[in-house]
């Protein structure tokens, strides 16, 4: 079976230009992210696909593979599956370009339930939300889902709310996004729908029109520690500082 890895990476970023050429301790920030989903058990390629020939060159000066792509689309979806259109293949794995800390076991847990079971057409994670703080975050996106694993929700607002306090568990939405190939192609030409609009979430379109989305609670740490402020720079760089023993 031919999976693939596709990173979207936009040049232009209102709060952070250029992000995946950020340097972190000697590498720009996309090669981070490349050199970790190269590493998935189950990946058999993985491609950079982005809007700016400056990224493509980067990436092609430390051996990867990019390709460029229209600089008019919407989101990381139909990025990803401008490049997946042309290349044969029956599943494709959307990984955020501005997450350099990323565990790559999550990318092959979240592979894994469409190898088994072949009726499944896209699969995401999820995490426990263990602070107050996150809990009232917008910016932290909540799911809900079946007693099977598949998702009833996702907002920016707490969900579930918690009535009762014993027992309550929220979860927060992890953006690693697998699709079978035949579906991502209908899901971009899918009409965007009115909980996705309201709520900013491109997954509810995925729901809304009745398709089954799979949510894994994944087993490893993750620290949603996402690039897209100058501050959240300094951070990743101090954290894989220390990491190297830099400094």
């Amino acid at each position: 079976m031919n999976i693939i890895g596709i990173i979207p990476a936009r040049y232009g970023s209102t709060r952070l230009e250029g992000k995946p050429l950020k340097d972190i301790c000697g590498k720009p920030m996309i090669q981070y992210v490349y050199e970790l989903a190269k590493k998935s058990e189950l990946l058999t390629q993985v491609i950079v696909a982005t809007d700016d020939q400056r990224i493509v060159d980067a990436v092609e000066s430390f051996g990867g593979k990019a390709r460029l792509t229209s600089k008019n689309h919407r989101t990381g979806t139909d990025r990803i599956a401008e490049v997946a259109k042309d290349i044969p293949s029956d599943i494709v794995v959307n990984i955020q370009g501005d997450e350099p800390l990323l565990d790559v076991r999550m990318i092959d847990e979240a592979i894994r339930p469409l190898l088994e079971d072949q009726e499944l057409n896209a699969c995401t994670l999820c995490r426990p939300i263990t602070t107050a703080e996150d809990l009232q975050n917008p910016n932290v996106v909540k799911t809900v889902f079946d007693l099977n694993g598949n998702a009833l929700y996702f907002s920016r607002s707490l969900i579930p709310y918690p009535r009762k306090q014993e027992g309550h568990q929220a979860y927060e939405h992890i953006g690693i996004y697998v699709y079978r190939k035949s579906f991502l192609m209908q899901y971009i030409n899918m009409s965007s729908t009115p909980l996705e609009v309201s709520e900013s979430l491109e997954q509810l379109r995925i729901l809304e029109n009745g398709v089954r989305l799979k949510v894994v609670v994944t087993a490893y740490e993750y620290n949603g520690l996402s690039v897209d402020t100058q501050e959240d720079l300094e951070n990743v760089r101090r954290i894989i500082s220390t990491s190297l023993n830099i400094g």
